[in-house]
């Protein structure tokens, strides 16, 4: 007898439908063919297992299952439940007449129990694309997947319950989401909240204005002086997700298998790697390709805490990603692209030792340790970042201070006013939403300057010694700084705060 059932296979942060063909006849062997990696050729023992610990067999007959298209790679465990289904309905154990009209995913355990997957809403997303009436999947990931309405998505505990649906016995429910319920948890007190940086307003101010205008941004001060505080409390001033952002969102950690029995991501990601990290690990990749770092920082901040710690290759692979937004991995068979769009927010000491130009510096470095520990950032890393800021120890006096500072909250209003005046203004471009994705054209149409503001920016790029990669960063602060005001020219004081922003470029620093 054969039989049809259906599954799906995750490529990037995209679902491709499985067709799991099961013929049973006279014979001995268990034959699985159509590209299967080693998971799914030991799931014949978990199968087998998980079948008789249930009151079931795995019959002693010539088996043989076909996953089509045959010529794509299968991956993973996660087909477990898909082929025990399929030979029990082939070998007449159960009726399933509506089999057909389902996707089925799960890892089986050996006494029948199911193990959460990966990638569970894009599945979800391809079959109701698709036009099937419903998805079967382990419990753990029923909350993900019925973020996708007009599909019935069933999470299941057991095998039992799988075969109790089919045959019309049991309870088992679709289970159903409010997806704008969930969606408004963006709307809730951010953990980390700039009510709690005493002073610093200079900082915060530049963090406001980068997160503005989605702005990459690298502090510079020696240790102690709260460059880390500031960067995990950036995600809690950037505008809430839109719905698309976070399903987007939700999509790559879904794949990454790091939504546990999370539904919607509602907050934006904060990925904070550690400086040992490999490229792979940063960028994705691997012989089971995975999105890196910079995927699952999708729609929110990578914070690379000591840039110069980070290996000079680690830090080149990250060039494209910058600046196409996505990352594209190519492979000999295969070709993956995963969506990288993010805040770089990165800092690091002044020196090896942490202390530059201070007299009472209780380690002083060499003029060549400086050079040697400066280089590791190159000119076109360095290019594709807005924002350069130097970050001060904090006097006694504003740590001691009892009045409470301006709340995340507050800030962020003002951030999506700024947010609110960019979108409009490149509401008919494609791939153009804040004021750091324009590219030159955009630059000499929106950024235009009066004769004051040109002769400023001119007589400080050659009395600072500021390189011409500088020219068109000042221009997008400069940008954001007018909305921030809700003006529609750029003015001399912007283009003034702006030039402060832009420490590394002066002669001194990189060279």
């Amino acid at each position: 007898m054969l039989v049809k059932v259906f599954g799906s296979a995750v490529f990037g942060v995209e679902a491709t439908t499985i067709t799991v063909e099961v013929n049973i006849d006279k014979g001995v062997g268990y034959h699985l063919v159509g590209l299967p990696d080693n998971a799914i050729k030991e799931s014949s023992y978990r199968i087998a297992a998980a079948l008789k610990n249930n009151g079931y067999s795995l019959p002693v007959k010539k088996i043989t299952i076909n996953m089509a298209p045959a010529d794509l790679r299968k991956e993973g465990s996660a087909y477990d439940l898909t082929l025990a289904v399929g030979i029990l309905v082939a070998t007449g154990q159960i009726k399933a007449e509506e089999l057909s009209q389902y996707v089925i995913m799960g890892e089986l355990s050996l006494d029948g129990g199911l193990q959460p997957i990966k990638g569970a809403l894009s599945i979800a997303i391809k079959a109701k694309e698709e036009g099937f009436k419903g998805f079967i999947l382990p419990i753990h990931n029923v909350k993900e997947a019925a973020i996708v309405e007009g599909l019935d998505v069933y999470g299941v505990e057991n095998v039992l319950q799988v075969i109790d649906f089919f045959e019309g016995r049991g309870d088992l429910q679709p289970t159903l989401i409010d997806t704008q319920t969930e969606f408004s948890r963006t709307l809730e007190f951010p953990e980390f909240d700039f009510s709690d940086v005493k002073g610093q307003e200079g900082i915060k101010r530049c963090m406001e204005i980068a997160a503005s205008g989605g702005h990459n941004i690298i502090l510079i001060g020696p240790p102690g002086s709260g460059k880390t505080m500031l960067a995990k409390r950036l995600p809690s001033i950037l505008p809430p997700m839109t719905m698309k952002e976070a399903l987007e969102t939700t999509k790559i950690h879904s794949v990454a298998g790091k939504t546990k029995e999370a539904g919607l991501m509602s907050q934006r990601p904060f990925r904070s790697p550690h400086h040992t990290a490999s490229s792979v690990s940063l960028v994705g990749g691997g012989s089971y390709p995975q999105p890196g770092e910079i995927s699952l920082a999708h729609n929110g901040v990578l914070f690379l805490d000591e840039l110069p710690e980070f290996k000079r290759e680690v830090l080149e692979v990250m060039r494209q990603p910058l600046e196409d937004r996505e990352v594209t991995i190519s492979r000999a068979k295969f070709t993956i692209t995963y969506p990288s769009s993010f805040m770089l927010v990165a800092s690091m000491n002044p020196s090896p030792g942490g202390y530059f130009n201070d007299p009472n510096a209780p380690v002083s470095s060499s003029p060549a340790e400086m050079q040697r520990y400066l280089s590791k950032i190159s000119g076109p890393l360095l290019d594709r970042i807005d924002i350069h800021i130097e970050v001060n120890p904090v006097p006694f006096e504003k740590l001691t201070e009892t009045r409470k500072a301006e709340s995340s909250v507050e800030i962020r209003k003002r951030v999506t006013q700024a947010r609110e005046i960019q979108s409009k203004r490149f509401e008919n471009f494609d791939n153009l939403h804040y004021n750091a994705q324009m590219g030159s054209k955009h630059i000499r149409e929106y950024c235009a300057l009066d004769e004051a503001s040109l002769s400023l920016l001119k007589t400080a790029m050659e009395r600072l010694n500021l390189s011409a990669r500088a020219y068109d960063r000042i221009l997008k602060v400069a940008r954001t700084i007018a909305d921030l005001e809700a003006l529609e020219n750029i003015k001399p004081n912007h283009i003034a705060e702006a030039i402060q922003y832009r420490s590394l470029d002066r002669e001194g620093w990189l060279g």
